[in-house]
């Protein structure tokens, strides 16, 4: 606005002269060093300790030798690039540390959780991603009354959230209820039997389901509790329809996926009758190779030496899309398209099957 059209307005003359009086602002900073220092692409963070949690989990610390950690926000998680793949970790450590901590449990048959608990040592370098995913707590939308199921090494963003609470003391209630197979899997297990915050609540399930009988026996009624999952892939589903049950709405459920479906067979849209051992043909940049039809294209594709953009793994970000040139695939349950990437042939080739040939291009 002119200063001409300012003069009209009464206390114009005031306010003009505040204006003047100001120390002339330094010229605004570039918005892509903004973003890089924010939101980086790769981090390269030190292994400063090696903490054992549970005969089959570990925590690594990592610390970064220059500069400061990109934020985070508690639930978020980064993802570790390692023989020649990657794979999504969320955070454990509260997001006021100076530090990450990385806190990850065997899998049966796991190629990069594995190799990290039995190979990596203090002193080692890892490159990262800088921290991403949308499983987190927002005060405008999940309110301060919170419910976390989680199973396994589900319990890692839950813990990141506790010590949010109680590091920053947040006016915030989270009741945890953690299922386990055994009492020796009870990742953080002394952190968590020590609580004796009024906000935090936490109840350990050994050797049962989270069926809606326990988690009514635990919570009471939900009401309109925020209700976070996290926790192995069969969880989720079950887990849901548990939710469901108890009357609880779907959208005050919020879930975290932990890689692509176990048997993505066993879901109703697979293809009626066809086996995931089938062989079929996958073409990308010239170059056409042979891979089961039960195998993820994401995965087919780093078999081969192909190096895609890559972060959750689950089907949410999007960062591994690649648009069908021609051939069919299946897309999970878990695919969160969108509908533009539907109508341009994109699809998330982390949750993406391949039916038959396909030819692909990103």
């Amino acid at each position: 606005m002119s200063e001409e059209l300012v003069s009209l307005y009464d206390g114009s003359d005031e306010v003009l002269a505040a204006i003047r009086s100001r120390a002339p602002q330094a010229p605004p900073r570039d918005v892509g060093e903004v973003v890089r220092t924010y939101h980086p692409k790769r981090l390269t963070l030190t292994v400063t300790a090696v903490i054992p949690e549970t005969p089959t989990a570990v925590t690594l610390r990592l610390h970064r030798d220059h500069g400061d950690l990109p934020p985070f926000l508690a639930g978020q998680y980064v993802n570790v690039f390692y023989d020649a793949t990657s794979r999504p970790y969320a955070m454990s450590s509260a997001p006021g540390a100076d530090h990450y901590d990385l806190t990850i449990k065997r899998v049966a048959g796991g190629r990069v959780s594995n190799a990290l608990i039995d190979r990596v040592r203090v002193g080692d370098v890892l490159t990262t991603t800088g921290p991403m995913g949308t499983f987190h707590h927002n005060p405008l939308f999940h309110g301060d009354d919170l419910v976390f199921l989680a199973g396994g090494s589900g319990v890692v963003p839950a813990m990141s959230m506790i010590r949010d609470i109680l590091g920053e003391n947040l006016q915030r209630r989270l009741h945890l209820i953690y299922g386990v197979t055994d009492r020796s899997d009870v990742i953080f297990a002394q952190e968590l039997a020590a609580i004796t915050d009024q906000r935090i609540r936490v109840d350990v399930v050994v050797g049962r389901l989270l069926t809606a009988e326990v988690i009514r026996e635990l919570t009471g009624p939900l009401q309109d509790r925020m209700v976070y999952i996290c926790g192995p892939q069969a969880m989720y589903p079950f887990a849901v329809e548990q939710l469901r049950d108890l009357g609880h709405p779907r959208r005050r459920t919020r879930f975290e996926a932990n890689g692509a479906p176990s048997d993505p067979t066993a879901q109703a849209s697979w293809p009626s009758g066809l086996d995931p051992q089938t062989p079929v043909t996958v073409t990308a940049r010239g170059r056409s190779f042979s891979s089961p039809a039960g195998r993820p294209l994401l995965d087919a594709l780093e078999d081969q030496g192909f190096a895609l953009e890559v972060a959750c793994r689950s089907g949410e970000c999007s960062l591994c899309r690649v648009r069908i040139v021609s051939g069919v695939v299946h897309n999970a349950d878990e695919a969160r398209l969108r509908l533009s990437d539907r109508a341009a042939g994109y699809v998330h080739s982390c949750v993406a099957y391949p039916v038959t040939d396909v030819t692909l291009d990103w």
